[in-house]
């Protein structure tokens, strides 16, 4: 069983959206994908009342409850958990950190983002966590480069000895629809731009987590 936590210490960062998106892709019916809504905003729980399908599974704990949650998703047959965690709380991110095997932190290409950043870099890094930094609701790209807004965020993601994910996760309609109607946007759009991308970040997310292609588990 994989675990992934969605970390950033500010909100607004996608978090919620990415596991959502990301969620269907991981959900198989011999092994299920588990989806763990620590924010107490529940923007996660919201989506999964409005979805139709039974799966991927949803459960609401609090991070004190996160090892006991794993543990049984593991006796379950569960294949991956994915925990959406709030954006200000130091201790609930380090809990769903130390439980995850990766921690993906989206953000947006501004400088209050970025600055969130480097303190969740410094927390995954305080417990020795793989990490994969995300860049979230960027510009659309210029013919085949990135907006200068993204270039600059990627050189500041280096300037912290971090390595984003090549790709981008572009402002685009779609995911907001998907989601308003309990989907997932290579569901309610598939083919298109929007999930192309999610299914290039699933493909990162794999490779981050050191799974071949093919590989399930």
């Amino acid at each position: 069983m994989r675990v992934i936590a969605f970390t950033s210490r500010k909100g607004g960062s996608g978090k919620s959206t990415l596991c959502a998106h990301l969620s269907v892709y991981a959900d198989t019916p011999d092994a299920p994908a588990l989806l763990i809504d620590c924010d107490p905003q529940g923007s996660l729980a919201l989506w999964h009342e409005l979805r139709h399908a039974a799966t991927p599974i949803l459960v609401k704990c609090e991070a004190r409850e996160l090892h006991d949650t794993i543990r049984a998703a593991r006796r379950d047959g569960i294949g991956w958990v994915m925990i959406d965690t709030p954006p200000h709380n130091t201790a609930d991110i380090a809990a769903a950190m130390r439980v995850a095997d990766l921690a993906v932190i989206p953000f947006r290409p501004a400088v209050f983002d970025i600055a969130a950043v480097a303190a969740t870099l410094d927390l995954a890094r305080a417990i020795d966590k793989p990490v994969l930094p995300v860049i979230n609701s960027a510009p659309p790209r210029r013919g085949a480069s990135a907006a200068h807004v993204v270039a600059e965020a990627r050189e500041a993601l280096r300037a912290m000895q971090a390595s984003p994910w090549a790709g981008q996760i572009t402002t685009r309609a779609a995911f907001a629809h998907a989601l308003a109607s309990g989907q997932a946007v290579g569901e309610f759009e598939p083919g298109s731009q929007a999930a192309t991308e999610i299914g290039d970040l699933w493909q990162e997310t794999r490779r981050a987590l050191g799974l071949k292609e093919g590989q399930t588990r």
